[in-house]
């Protein structure tokens, strides 16, 4: 696949202005009518409907309900550091595949990877960390066990 100039895949096209500003709308308040948005940026209400759509299925965006998991019956949430020695993105893709895995970045620095976990209970973090450490490319973790969520945003606008 070709590289960017920049050194990374092609991805979907940038957002335009006005995609931008729905974008800026939902992060504002996610449960905000298609109507209201429309009267915002100056569209109907179909054809906000229509570019929300086309920007999930390009994966610009996601609408979710954002919940904190350790008052929902989640009793432990964790971020594991992971060293390997291999292909990155393909380990990077093996933890994506994990269910308990809501959150998979490559990093720079003293790990090569970050995942954020999900889990029932320290019983299942622990099975998951057994699980991860038995892929043969990864060579360490380190667990940062989460004790409480104090900030949890997602309104950074777009540039």
């Amino acid at each position: 696949m070709a590289r960017s100039q920049l050194g990374r895949e092609p991805g979907p096209a940038v957002p335009d202005e006005t995609s931008k500003r729905i974008i800026e709308q939902l992060q504002a308040d996610g449960r905000r009518s298609y109507a209201s948005i429309g009267k915002a940026v100056g569209l109907s209400e179909a054809a906000v409907r229509q570019r929300v759509q086309r920007l999930a299925d390009a994966g610009v965006m996601q609408i979710v309900a954002v919940t904190d998991p350790l008052t929902l019956g989640f009793r432990r949430q964790a971020m594991i550091a992971v060293k390997c020695d291999g292909d990155l993105e393909k380990l990077a893709a093996q933890l994506a595949e994990m269910d308990e895995i809501d959150y998979v970045v490559i990093t720079a620095g003293s790990f090569d990877l970050l995942a954020e976990v999900v889990c029932e209970n320290d019983a299942h973090l622990l099975e998951i960390l057994s699980r991860l450490r038995a892929v043969p490319s990864v060579t360490s973790t380190e667990t940062f066990v989460y004790l409480k969520l104090c900030k949890q945003t997602y309104s950074w606008g777009t540039r």
